[in-house]
Order: structure tokens, then sequence, then C-alpha cells
């Protein structure tokens, strides 16, 4: 009978397709926001076999991989970044990417099961906070009954828990995002994608969302944007308007 020693070598199963192209402005944690993306599954794991049953779950654990985030040395301590990026605690006191192996772990809805012509099955699922491409190593039923710990405690991230930014989008910038994302947008503004270290009122944060450029300054706690520029193929090629007098 077969072991596991030291070393355990994972296949991709699958990735995800989602609106986030670069890491900057993804969700902190999954659920945060109602942000929606697809999970296509490499081809060796099509299988519609290895889903059945699956339709009766509303929610399932993804186990993925921080792709772009990988070093060949681990940290003991890391700065979680709302404790304001300073102070250091330990690695497995928190879900730092920069861990002995760069596994991630995320709660998403299971909106919905597609069997997709040239694709096999594609999950579609809310409340992911993984950026687009990201690779996934497994993905486990959410057990409603044994995964909520009502009684657990949450550390220095509950205390926290309740953080969060006012959000202006003026209108001028509204009306060029699409309805679908606005509500998600704000969302995910809400959250406070900066740097915790970072508090410069002046300085201009830029982030990448369902094919939008998204420009925006906070003060205190009032984030405010102040410019969106939107490039989709076939249509307008750009819809730019400036941030000077808004």
């Amino acid at each position: 009978m077969g072991t596991i020693e030291d070393k355990l070598t994972l296949e991709v199963i699958a990735h995800i397709r989602s609106d986030f192209p670069a890491k900057f402005g993804i969700p902190r944690q999954s659920g945060l926001a109602d942000t929606k993306a697809e999970i296509l599954f490499e081809p060796k794991y099509r299988n519609p076999e290895a889903f059945r049953g699956l339709e009766e779950f509303s929610h399932i654990w993804l186990v993925w991989g921080f792709s772009k985030c990988i070093r060949e040395e681990w940290s003991p301590t890391v700065r979680p970044p709302r404790l304001g990026g300073n102070q250091r605690v330990g690695v497995f006191a928190t879900r730092s990417p920069f861990r002995p192996n760069p596994l991630g772990l995320s709660c998403v809805e299971l909106e919905r099961i597609e069997k997709r012509e040239g694709k096999g099955i594609v999950l579609h699922v809310r409340g992911a906070d993984l950026m687009d491409g990201t690779p996934i190593y497994d993905v486990k039923p959410y057990l409603p009954y044994v995964d909520c710990c009502e009684e657990a405690s949450g550390g220095f991230a509950e205390r926290m828990k309740g953080y969060g930014l006012s959000v202006e989008i003026p209108k001028v910038w509204m009306k060029i995002v699409p309805q679908e994302h606005r509500e998600v947008l704000a969302q995910i503004l809400a959250q406070d994608p900066r740097p915790s270290y970072q508090d410069d009122s002046e300085r201009v944060y830029g982030m990448e969302y369902a094919g939008m450029e998204v420009r925006f300054q906070v003060a205190g706690n009032v984030l405010r944007v102040c410019e969106i520029k939107m490039s989709r193929k076939g249509e307008n090629s750009s819809c730019i308007i400036p941030c000077r007098g808004i």
C-alpha cells in the first residue's frame, strides 16, 4: 500500500475565469463581494460522473494555488494588511500567500452547473476572491453542520471584520459601468484595496475589474472614484472622461 512521503505533487484540475486580471483590487476573502466566476476543468477531469450529486450543495470549497505569489523561501512571520502592514504575526495565524505551501482555500456559492460544448462541466460560482486564471487543485462540498462553527473565535481578523470605506462614485462615472457590475464594484471598493500602510489622500490608485480601469482616492474613511475607463472589443474602443474638475 502506497504512502505519502515528505513531498506531495498536486495536479491542476481546473482554472477559474474571473473579472480580475490582476491581484490589486481582489477581495481579501471569499464572500465579501458578490463576484461571479466560472471554473473550467482540464480535459482529464471533465468526466460528468465526477460531478454526480454536486448539484445538491449550495456552496463548495475551492483549494487553489497562489500562482503569482510563489517564493523560494517562506517566512515564519508576516504583516497582515488589516493590522496596518507593520505588526508581525505567525504565518500560520494568517491566510498570507507567503507560506510553506502556497495554497488558498475559498468557500463560494455554487450558482449552477453547466454542460458546455467543448469544455465539459463548467461550475458557475459567486463570491470568489481569485484572480483570472488561478489554478484549482480540488473542489469539495461545503457541509454546514460541520464547516460552520458558531462558537469559533476569529482572532485579530474578528476585530477588523467591520472595517470598510464609504464609497462615492459620481454619476458621470457610474453611467459607464455596466448595470450588472455596479453593486459589485462598490462592494469591492468598500473593502479598501489599498495597501494598509499607505494613507495618502492625494495619491491616485488604479485597479482593473471586468474590463474597466478604475482610479480612486481615499481621504479619511471615504473612497471617491475619480476616473473610469472601459475598453471593449467590437464596441467603442475606449470611453474616457477626464478627471479634472469633477
